[in-house]
């Protein structure tokens, strides 16, 4: 794909040339894929450009009993064996369509060891199979679940709770934190990694960064072709800037990327949120595309959100620096 001079001259030297990289790569357009055939080459890429995975003293799989009976499965990781710790419940990204527990694998168990709290990462359903709302509604009963019994049980601090996502996933997490506020549960954090949050994809930045790189029009449109009906787009539950009160949500710490369609409805999101009195921290991370958080290996800018986001964590958690 070509990208206009200003687009490219926006990116950083290493993120140029990772995106020319992955431009020259021989492989079809995800867009172009059947959702199965995505499902699989995305499972194929996990890893490439990640850290290298940290070893941690907890891991464990969980299954959460959604509200129809599926068992959703879950991963718990901790820096420690300890019991007591408070947890993160995380969502993956991947348009409602792609990802999993796997391919953010490594991210969480970062988070992990750096923030010094326990891990959830969520196996919610998936599209096409799961249209909307099925993701929204496993991502609030795992988080249910994690406030009650199943944190109990886990052995894990359920007072010292936060939820948290990228992409798709912070869409799950935002909406999340509302239901939370809705049914008295207090959070302590909101991390939201460039999260969708409009109904119709016609920003400035969607406009700008229509032909990408990595993220562009075709894949957004193909991810949400799969997963919800234009009738339900107005849904707050998918599109969080839509939602009538984010009065008393939990703080939110957003993080975003600059070469991205999703970063002025980002912004958006914040901007939403302050208004209604919510403390927000917004990082913009300059000169990166969507994405970035699993491409540590080559973006230095990965790793240090990794840092702001684990630092954010401790920080609502109130846990020691390391």
């Amino acid at each position: 794909m070509n990208h206009s001079p200003d687009i490219h001259a926006r990116l950083t030297p290493a993120m140029r040339l990772l995106v020319e990289r992955m431009a020259q790569a021989p492989y079809p357009p995800m867009h172009t894929l059947t959702a199965q055939q995505a499902k699989a080459a995305y499972a194929k890429s996990i890893g490439v450009l990640d850290v290298p995975k940290p070893e941690l003293a907890r891991v464990e799989e969980v299954r959460i009993p959604a509200r129809d009976g599926h068992a959703l499965p879950a991963r718990l990781v901790a820096p420690s064996t300890d019991t007591g710790l408070p947890v993160l419940l995380y969502t993956h990204g991947g348009g409602f369509t792609i990802g999993s527990i796997e391919s953010h694998d490594t991210f969480c168990r970062v988070l992990s060891a750096t923030s010094g709290a326990a891990v959830l990462s969520l196996d919610y359903r998936l599209a096409p199979e799961w249209r909307f709302p099925t993701a929204v509604h496993d991502a609030w009963d795992a988080l249910h679940w994690l406030a009650g019994e199943g944190g109990r049980a886990l052995g894990l601090d359920t007072t010292r709770i936060a939820v948290g996502g990228d992409s798709a996933g912070g869409t799950l997490a935002a909406v999340s934190a509302v239901h939370a506020r809705d049914a008295g549960l207090k959070l302590a954090l909101q991390l939201l990694i460039y999260p969708g949050t409009t109904d119709h994809q016609d920003t400035d930045s969607h406009a700008l960064f229509a032909h990408g790189p990595v993220l562009d029009k075709a894949l957004i449109d193909w991810f949400f072709h799969h997963y919800i009906d234009s009738v339900d787009r107005s849904d707050w539950r998918f599109a969080p800037l839509k939602s009538a009160d984010v009065d008393s949500v939990a703080p939110a710490w957003v993080g975003l990327a600059e070469c991205d369609p999703l970063v002025d409805e980002g912004v958006a999101y914040a901007d939403k949120l302050r208004a209604a009195g919510v403390p927000v921290d917004l990082e913009i991370y300059r000169g990166v595309v969507h994405g970035f958080i699993t491409m540590g290996r080559a973006i230095a800018e990965a790793r240090q959100l990794h840092q702001d986001a684990a630092a954010a964590l401790r920080q609502a958690f109130g846990l020691p620096a390391p």
